[in-house]
């Protein structure tokens, strides 16, 4: 399953203006009880440059009124009660069309596409309002609840009047004026100012949002020795892992950050592009067993420095500083923690050096996603868990690599062999930390790609979003989960919700593009994979996207080119040559085809996972025996069952052959 790596839920970065009262944040990951009490109390709900008062049944957008008719406004409201949430059909129906029987479905399409016109979006690509095919509608967008009560004004302020000098002879009363009197004057009308500047500040700073995300950027090492930046690197990515168990806060994936290694920019433009409101900067000295991590909190809209501490200690209790450092942001940022958050931040490991640093180099490689990167993985893992034992995040790392290396895409290991290893070095993970989300996630993943046991998987992902929300792998792999069940539009905004906190990760935004090719969104998927080749047009994944979605535009010439490409940049991938064999089919060069193909079952022990994609190029060729014949081989291996998505593969959903093949794996019908 291609399955790689780290919407979320869109932020609204608005700061309060003055004279609209203070906002107080609904926080997606808690019960809706708060949200339902203000929507019962008629109090308004912010969401972007939008508020709905629901007591005057009015929506404004920046304080202009926007026509809208009672009924959609009703509809609007019940998803603004449940952001997040799957508003169902009958639910709609029961509380704004009772009455209904034939024109429901006429009544309801018309209200969702008048609050569509209303904010400007788009059901294709919604920031707003998502439809979930065949079941209901569920609002993206973060809402926040404005308190009613008398409005709070930063407009008065405080006068002083000037001296008025008398005319004629008098006037030389001015002048006879003591020096002192002139400077007490002049300090009188300074502390005035002051005060008055101080209460504006103070308003202006309640006004602003509370912070709801924020991104780690990379420590910088004060070591002078290159040879010491895996240390702060490793620092950088723990304080991202303490920080990403807090629900109340949405923190961008190490991936992501990383990107910011070394380069400088300014905070505004880095929170624009990560789409967050706060940063967390800091350094890293190392000297011998000593460490001292200085960090800052800066709010970004205003380049506002809230907190800064530096903490130092000895080298292998590293783990403790960044505990102190990820409370103290907690603390800042008015995040309210759980007990199990508590806990969590409250505890600190002893680091093992060598450990530390093999398991980071481990996951640098996996990123990668390419086969050498896979092999180095593995083996950077292995020297993690030599060095400690004990290292549950290395035996996850551990797992997720011999996950992939199993699957269609890299074909380094026969799949059950894969399954084997991935499961053990997951099974083992969870033995030493069953609250790590990481293990749950590898444990999912390597039973949907190979267990092909659907519903403990999706017990495990559930399990793992619920220890760390913020873990950007867990949320894309349980996308991959949804999209082989047939859910593609939950699947979609899962990766959404990745991406949202992966915002740079090529294999999300890949990913992103490959979901929306087998939901049948060509042109969406060819402008995202567009938009990945922005971020590095070297990237493989990205070419062999877009030459599948130029396929099933007919634009094969096109499709070619992108696939040679991915082939040029990578070597001749299993998976990139079989889908230029399929080009070249069903665009006529059927004898080319038939050589790729040939060429591709020669070296089928090169590549132990190859016999869904020579199949892929057989129903190209319209051999559909054939075709049959080569995926049931890969249903003796294992195979991963998430090639069969393929929009190549629609000439034979209707055969009973492919049937029985998804209901074996597990998959009804309407799966």
């Amino acid at each position: 399953m291609q399955k790689k790596g780290s919407p979320c839920w869109a932020e609204s970065c608005a700061v309060t203006r003055h004279g609209r009262g203070a906002t107080t944040p609904y926080s997606r990951h808690s019960d809706f009880v708060a949200m339902q009490q203000a929507v019962n109390s008629g109090t308004r709900l912010r969401f972007g440059v939008f508020e709905a008062d629901l007591d005057a049944r009015e929506l404004t957008k920046l304080g202009k009124l926007l026509p809208m008719q009672e009924q959609p406004f009703q509809l609007l409201a019940m998803l603004l009660e449940k952001p997040g949430a799957l508003v169902t059909r009958e639910q709609l129906q029961a509380s704004l069309w009772p009455q209904a029987v034939v024109d429901f479905d006429h009544g309801l399409n018309k209200a969702v596409s008048k609050i569509r016109d209303a904010l400007g979006d788009s059901a294709e690509n919604p920031r707003f309002i998502q439809t979930v095919a065949r079941r209901g509608y569920r609002f993206l967008a973060d809402v926040t609840v404005v308190n009613g009560g008398p409005v709070e004004t930063a407009t008065s302020t405080t006068t002083v009047a000037a001296p008025q000098l008398d005319s004629g002879p008098a006037s030389m009363k001015i002048r006879s004026l003591r020096p002192a009197a002139w400077t007490m004057a002049a300090l009188t009308v300074a502390l005035l100012v002051a005060v008055s500047w101080y209460r504006y500040a103070s308003i202006s700073r309640s006004a602003l949002p509370p912070i709801r995300s924020l991104a780690v950027l990379p420590l910088e090492n004060l070591s002078g020795d290159a040879a010491q930046d895996y240390f702060a690197d490793g620092m950088t990515d723990e304080l991202i892992t303490q920080l990403a168990h807090i629900g109340a806060l949405r923190v961008i994936a190490r991936s992501s950050v990383m990107a910011y290694k070394h380069v400088h920019k300014p905070l505004v433009e880095i929170g624009r592009e990560l789409d967050v409101q706060a940063v967390v900067e800091g350094t890293v000295f190392r000297s011998g067993d000593r460490v001292r991590l200085s960090a800052q909190l800066i709010r970004v809209p205003t380049d506002e420095n809230l907190w800064a501490q530096s903490y130092e200690g000895d080298i292998r209790d590293s783990l403790e500083l960044q505990s102190k450092v990820a409370q103290a942001v907690a603390g800042q940022v008015e995040a309210t923690l759980s007990l199990k958050e508590r806990s969590v931040l409250g505890k600190s490991k002893v680091v093992n050096p060598q450990a530390y640093e093999a398991y980071l180099k481990g996951r640098y490689y996996w990123n990668k996603r390419t086969s050498e990167g896979l092999r180095k993985a593995i083996a950077y893992f292995r020297q993690a868990i030599e060095a400690d034992p004990s290292d549950a995040k290395a035996y996850s790392g551990l797992a997720d690599s011999y996950a992939l290396s199993g699957d269609w895409e890299y074909g380094l290991l026969p799949p059950q062999q894969a399954y084997s290893q991935a499961k053990g070095a997951a099974a083992k993970a969870l033995a030493l930390d069953e609250n790590l989300s990481e293990a749950h996630t590898s444990l999912a993943f390597a039973m949907d790609l190979y267990g092909w046991d659907w519903n403990a998987a999706e017990v495990e992902y559930k399990r793992a979003i619920e220890l760390n929300p913020n873990y950007a792998t867990a949320h894309h792999w349980y996308a991959w989960h949804l999209l082989v069940r047939g859910h593609n539009d939950e699947g979609i905004f899962e990766l959404r919700r990745a991406e949202k906190l992966d915002p740079l990760s090529l294999i999300i935004s890949a990913d992103i593009a490959d979901a929306l090719c087998i939901a049948h969104l060509f042109d969406e998927s060819i402008r995202q994979s567009n938009k990945t080749l922005e971020m590095d047009p070297t990237f493989s994944l990205a070419h062999f996207e877009l030459g599948q979605a130029f396929a099933q535009k007919q634009r094969y010439d096109a499709a070619i080119a992108a696939l040679q490409k991915a082939i040029e940049l990578s070597g001749h991938r299993t998976v990139f040559d079989a889908n230029l064999a399929y080009v070249y089919a069903v665009s006529g060069r059927r004898q080319t085809a038939l050589d790729l193909v040939r060429d591709l079952q020669g070296r089928q022990d090169q590549n132990p996972a190859s016999a869904a994609n020579i199949a892929l190029v057989y129903v190209g060729l319209g051999n559909y025996d054939e075709a049959m014949n080569w995926l049931n081989k890969a249903f003796e291996e294992r195979f991963n069952p998430s090639i069969l998505l393929r929009p190549a593969f629609d000439r034979l959903r209707s055969d009973p052959r492919f049937q029985e093949l998804r209901r074996r794996v597990g998959l009804s019908s309407k799966e």
